[in-house]
């Protein structure tokens, strides 16, 4: 981890990733990062048929996120100013895992190795989580064209393998705090009690650091 803030926010396709980056960005100042989505050529082809397009997806993903982070090093934290991202890089295995067979998994994690070995590691990641319910009507409110096909099964399952994910995360990289909050809970993009409720366990959690004077 390098000394400028470099936060994430993850969870769930529909949890509100990309909302609440932008209103920490919004507050503290901070460059905001957010994930290429709609411009995934595949990813239309991969919820109506996870099967045969899921390597190509996958593939997509992870060579335009190495690119981005690597820019964001280059232009951002290289010169002191603080990032929050609406993505980490390991949420590529989480989709791969789930998707991708055998073999290809093998040779998508070798290729996910290698691109991800130096790559600079976040001080603060913000997991959201939210019951199925919320997901799918957050997914039909925002009205993407390539989530209408996304299966609840799959949804349900991914939201396992995000909280698995999380808890090997913690167990692997104990110096870097998981501040969690639930969906069902929290509604910061209508409440500002709610978002103010988040802003002040990620500034507590910065305080207790060196960073202090970035806040």
């Amino acid at each position: 981890m390098g000394d400028t803030p470099f936060i994430t926010v993850e969870g769930p396709i529909g949890v509100g990733k990309t909302s609440l980056a932008k209103a920490i960005s919004d507050h503290f100042h901070f460059a905001l990062l957010k994930e290429i989505v709609d411009e995934n050529p595949f990813l239309g082809k991969f919820y109506e048929n996870i099967e045969e397009w899921s390597f190509q997806t996958e593939m997509f993903f992870l060579c335009n996120r190495f690119k981005q982070l690597g820019d964001i090093s280059t232009h951002y934290l290289s010169k002191n100013q603080a990032v929050v991202a609406d993505y980490n890089i390991f949420k590529n295995l989480i989709f791969a895992s789930r998707t991708l067979n055998k073999q290809e998994y093998e040779k998508y994690y070798k290729i996910y190795q290698i691109l991800t070995s130096d790559m600079q590691k976040p001080n603060v990641i913000i997991y959201l989580n939210a019951s199925l319910d919320t997901l799918l009507k957050r997914i039909k409110l925002r009205g993407r064209e390539v989530e209408k096909n996304i299966s609840p099964l799959y949804l349900e399952q991914l939201s396992i393998d995000y909280e698995n994910a999380l808890a090997s995360f913690e167990q692997e990289h104990p110096e870097i705090p998981v501040l969690r909050f639930n969906g069902d809970a929290l509604d910061f993009v209508k409440n500002e009690e709610d978002l103010q409720h988040i802003i002040k366990k990620l500034s507590n959690s910065l305080k207790q650091n060196s960073w202090s004077n970035t806040l």
